[in-house]
């Protein structure tokens, strides 16, 4: 076996190792763009700019990936987006 089948082989592996997870934030007509921007700044520790674009990508598109990573990390973040009264989905 090569040195580079070897190394492709170990980034598959560790590619399946780790579980990605996404936060899925839909739109709705209640809250501001503001309100959702300023929640994506706190909860998902968004720059300005990540959370100015998530929220027109919410508008226009109907849904957004907010945050991507492990579960354990994500399952709070959702809490807290829901207890917000955002519309969001862990999966």
């Amino acid at each position: 076996m090569s040195t580079k089948e070897q190394k492709q082989e170990e980034v598959e592996v560790l590619e399946q190792e780790v579980n990605q997870h996404e936060i899925i934030l839909y739109n709705d007509d209640v809250h501001t763009f503001d309100f959702v921007i300023d929640s994506l700044i706190d909860v998902c520790e968004h720059t300005i700019e990540q959370a100015e674009q998530c929220t027109w990508l919410v508008h226009f598109k109907g849904k957004c990936t907010v945050k991507t990573g492990e579960y354990d990390d994500l399952k709070p973040r959702c809490s807290k987006l829901l207890s917000l009264g955002l519309s969001a989905e862990l999966v």
